[in-house]
């Protein structure tokens, strides 16, 4: 059981820190270390990480190589700050990309380092999809998620979040998501109907924005068949395809990129969270050649570019991604957490627990945010860090480390086992 004592003291953060902090309140102790995918309070209390850093933790805390070339880089006095000026990490990070990433899928896509939060990506990828297509309307979809300045939240659905902007947020219609009416009904049928339609009351739009697993949405997995029905529309009409694989991306679901196992071609792709490898803040807007009409500066920011994060994110390529070990790995783990995570919503009863995701990226559906929250308050308390997410918070979202052994695994699963249990 977790208890508050004077090393985990919280009232500097509860005098201190805005209203607006969040994760301290559902974990409140104060962690001080961490290592691969375990956390340690300021009293030594070990926890089991499920949350990695809500997806930047692909490969845990600490990665110890990583970290080495972080400060081989420091040690030589290597660039830290160069706006998005020519520098050698730069350099490297791009080649290492091409060549690891892109070119063995087939894909041919130019570098633009937005301001390094996923968000400023978002905001980059549609000012560049309203300039290159002189178009202003971008698609979006239930439950979708891009962040909460103000370009991106307005492509997000979730009203919470809406609501704090403190004005009406334009240039975004919504349209149902895959599986939104029941798995018997095709949605993309109803925006091919719309675009279609010159009365519908849509204007043909710049973009279509999209996650392939909808993450701070609930865990809603779009499958192959919708999505290449959504790329064939938009091939279509002349419509840029905006993949957002901020969450989903860098392995989380098994392969690099969430869409590769529906044979995407986005036009533009936003990366961030996991990128740097270590948790380092770090954007990326991969963008085809024949839509880079960016002219110089146009799009700008202080920190575009952190050059250590680069270092970080270039030996976490040559780590996990020069073979396909961390992916087998990530599609072998994932079937065992989906697995036990199946016989823990059986063991409910009448409640109806069920599982959804792809991956390693997988919820819990509780159906009510009051069962989720008393479940994950209960896995806290036993040394289990999860979260919620979904429209009322009512889906526990599990994002263990990629690299997490299987004891570890088990031993949260346990926990998690436990407290369903306890509180169902």
């Amino acid at each position: 059981m977790v208890q508050e004592s004077a090393s985990n003291s919280l009232f500097a953060f509860e005098t201190l820190e805005s209203n607006v902090r969040s994760y301290s309140r559902t974990f409140p102790v104060v962690f001080r270390k961490a290592a691969g995918a375990i956390l340690e309070d300021e009293n030594g209390l070990e926890f089991i990480d499920f949350l990695s850093g809500a997806g930047v933790l692909n490969y845990g805390h600490n990665d110890s190589d990583l970290l080495s070339d972080a400060k081989k880089y420091l040690e030589l006095s290597g660039i830290i700050h160069g706006l998005d000026m020519a520098t050698s990490a730069k350099r490297e990070f791009m080649e290492c990309f091409d060549a690891t990433i892109l070119r063995p899928r087939g894909l041919t896509y130019k570098f633009q380092f937005p301001g390094p939060t996923g968000a400023n990506a978002v905001e980059a990828a549609l000012k560049l999809a309203r300039k290159a297509t002189g178009r202003q309307t971008i698609i979006s979809f239930t439950n979708g998620f891009h962040g909460v300045s103000l370009g991106a939240l307005a492509v997000t659905g979730n009203r919470y979040y809406r609501d704090a902007a403190g004005l009406s947020l334009a240039g975004a219609v919504f349209m149902p998501y895959d599986g939104y009416w029941g798995a018997d009904h095709d949605t993309s049928e109803y925006l091919d109907r719309v675009l279609a339609d010159a009365s519908s009351g849509v204007d043909l739009p710049a973009a279509v924005i999209l996650e392939t697993v909808q993450g701070e949405g609930g865990i809603n997995t779009a499958s192959k068949d919708w999505l290449q029905s959504l790329e064939r529309l938009c091939r279509k009409n002349g419509i840029l395809l905006i993949v957002d694989d901020i969450q989903a991306g860098c392995g989380r679901t098994g392969s690099f990129f969430s869409f590769e196992f529906a044979d995407l071609s986005p036009d533009m792709i936003v990366l961030s969270k996991s990128l740097s490898g270590c948790g380092l803040p770090l954007s990326l807007l991969l963008l085809k050649p024949e839509i880079d009409v960016w002219q110089p500066g146009e799009h700008n920011g202080t920190f575009r570019g952190n050059n250590l994060a680069l270092v970080t994110g270039t030996a976490a390529l040559r780590k996990y991604w020069t073979n396909e070990k961390l992916s087998d790995g990530v599609v072998v783990t994932g079937r065992i957490l989906s697995e036990r995570l199946r016989q823990v919503a059986q063991s409910t009863g009448d409640h109806k627990l069920s599982v959804r995701g792809r991956g390693m990226m997988l919820g819990l559906d509780c159906n009510t945010g009051k069962l989720a929250a008393k479940i994950v308050r209960r896995a806290f308390e036993d040394g289990l860090v999860v979260e919620r997410c979904g429209a009322e918070d009512q889906v526990i979202k599990l994002l263990p480390p990629l690299t997490i052994d299987g004891q570890t695994l088990q031993r949260g699963l346990d926990i998690l086992d436990r407290s369903v249990r306890a509180s169902a």
